[in-house]
Order: structure tokens, then sequence, then C-alpha cells
């Protein structure tokens, strides 16, 4: 296990508020949060440093050794820290933001030159990001599904729609047959043998597409799993091959016809898009710019049915 420093400002916290729930609000982040760096703190030392109760945190013998010890140097680098943002031109909070590369790549890369704060962008599954926002590691996340933690607040904002697409040259003669014919079973075995694309994250697409539209999970593997959604449309691009993704990253491949939009499926399946926060921050300002950024990119995007109606 590796020392982390902020276990340090949280046990003090605690130790001078009395209660993880004072030491949460003085440091902004959930109650499980300060929990958290506290046992962590307890599994690194291997000593109890609280006895706990109902009403308030008390402090055990090895708890008011390390207090002692670490009460100076805290000081000290908070002292160094108030120092710094003085001697500062100008002073930038940082702040933390979990999404997807791609959601990333489509509505914020353009505007980070721009933001008068500093960002720090985190990748990865969203259950793990919804559990860091929650302990304060992350301040901000864009995700298709909703933690159930009672610290977070989600925000919905757009909608995205999965949908199959294929590469410019392959040859769809046979499935839309099977499509127009309402043969299913058909259209589902000869997807089967076809080559298909994907990444190690977004699984859950095809997943999902392929239990809502043929009513079981798919009994196969893709046959090329590369970085990201941008790679599969690139790969895709003036070849063959299918794969599941949401609309609004293939756009613009859609529009100058290196990729086509094979199937929405019987029933269009959709995420709702959500802005996550905790109820209570102190960067509440960069968050709000943060959000009309997301906001503003969404309302300016056309339906796919529109840049499919543009094109014919």
């Amino acid at each position: 296990m590796q020392l982390n420093l902020e276990w340090f400002r949280t046990f003090k916290a605690i130790y001078e508020t009395g209660t993880l729930s004072a030491a949460a609000q003085e440091l902004f982040i959930s109650q499980p949060g300060v929990s958290l760096h506290l046992n962590s703190l307890e599994a690194y030392t291997g000593y109890k440093l609280f006895d706990r109760s109902s009403r308030r945190m008390v402090p055990t013998e090895k708890g008011k050794v390390l207090y002692n010890v670490i009460l100076d140097p805290i000081k000290k680098l908070e002292d160094a820290e108030q120092h710094f943002h003085k001697s500062s031109k100008t002073d930038r909070p940082t702040i933390s933001l979990g999404m997807c590369f791609e959601t990333f790549q489509y509505t914020l890369e353009e505007h980070i030159a721009q933001l008068p704060f500093n960002l720090i962008i985190k990748f990865g599954e969203y259950p793990q990001m919804q559990q860091d926002l929650d302990n304060g590691l992350l301040d901000l996340i864009v995700s298709p599904n909703k933690g159930q933690q009672k610290n977070l607040i989600y925000k919905p904002f757009s909608k995205e729609k999965l949908i199959l697409i294929a590469g410019s040259d392959t040859d769809l003669g046979l499935l839309q047959g099977f499509l127009d014919g309402s043969d299913t079973v058909s259209a589902k075995a000869w997807l089967k043998q076809q080559i298909w694309y994907s990444t190690a994250a977004d699984m859950e697409h095809l997943k999902n597409f392929w239990l809502k539209n043929f009513g079981e999970h798919p009994d196969f593997k893709p046959n090329f799993i590369v970085p990201n959604i941008c790679s599969i449309i690139r790969c895709l691009s003036g070849g063959t091959g299918f794969s599941i993704v949401p609309d609004f990253l293939c756009r613009e491949a859609i529009e100058s016809g290196d990729i086509m939009v094979v199937w929405e499926g019987h029933t269009p399946l959709e995420n709702t898009l959500y802005i996550g926060t905790r109820k209570k921050t102190i960067y509440q300002k960069e968050i709000d710019q943060l959000e009309r950024i997301f906001v503003d990119k969404w309302q300016k995007v056309a339906p796919i049915d529109t840049v499919l109606h543009n094109r014919a």
C-alpha cells in the first residue's frame, strides 16, 4: 500500500472536529470518503487511531502521538500552499474530471486552452468514477448511468443513441433483405459471421444492443479490440466490418460517406448522459462553466436522422 498525504489531512480534520461528518464538511468530501481515508491510514500504520462512538471520534494513544507528530509538518505545508497562491499572478484552482475518452475529444478538447483553471482528466470505468467522485478524488463526472451514492447529484443534459454501423465497402445486400423482411433470426445468424470491432471498455454497447434486438447476449467475440471508438471509426472508414457505437461520435464519418448506418434496431436504444457532482463543492463556478460547455455542444448536435436525411 502506498502512503497518501491526504490521509493525514483527513486524520487531522477528524481529530480537530471530533466527527466524520464535520470533517467531511470541512474538507468538502463525502463522509464515506473520510472513512475511506481513515481506514486506509489505520491499515497503513497498523494501529487503531480512534475509538468510534455514536457521538464522537475519541483519539487513541497512538492517535494522539500521530497528531502531535504531523501537526507541525501539515501546518508548514498549508502555509507553503497559501504562500504559493499569494505569490502567483493568478489563483488557478484545479478541477478533476472523469469521463470517457471519446466524449472528452468530442466536447471538451477544443476548449482546454481557454479554461481559466487547471484541469485533470481521468478516463476509466464509470462505477469507479462514481466512487472517486463520492470520495472527493474527482469533482465532476460525465456518465451514462447514475450511481446510488447519496452525496452525489446527477443532471441529465443529453442522450446518445446506439446504432449499428459498417464500413462503406461492406456488402449489406443480404442483411438489408433480412431486416426489410423482419427476418430477425437470419439477420442475427448473418451478423455473427461478419468482422466486428469493439473496445475493451465499451463491450456493453454490443451486449445491450444485441440483447434488446435479438433477445439474447452475443455468443461471439469481436475480431478486433481497439483502444477507443474513434479508432473503430477510422478502421471502418472506407473498409468493411461492423460495430455498435453512439451516434454522436460518427456523424462526420457518415456525412463523408466513410461509414454507413446499417440499423437503429427495432426500437432505438438510447442512453441518457448525466453530469455528476457532489452536493457540496468549493468549485461551483468552475463546474458551472464546464457544464455550459457540455450543454452548448449537445444543443448544436443534429439528430442522426437529420444527418441521414441530408446525405440522401
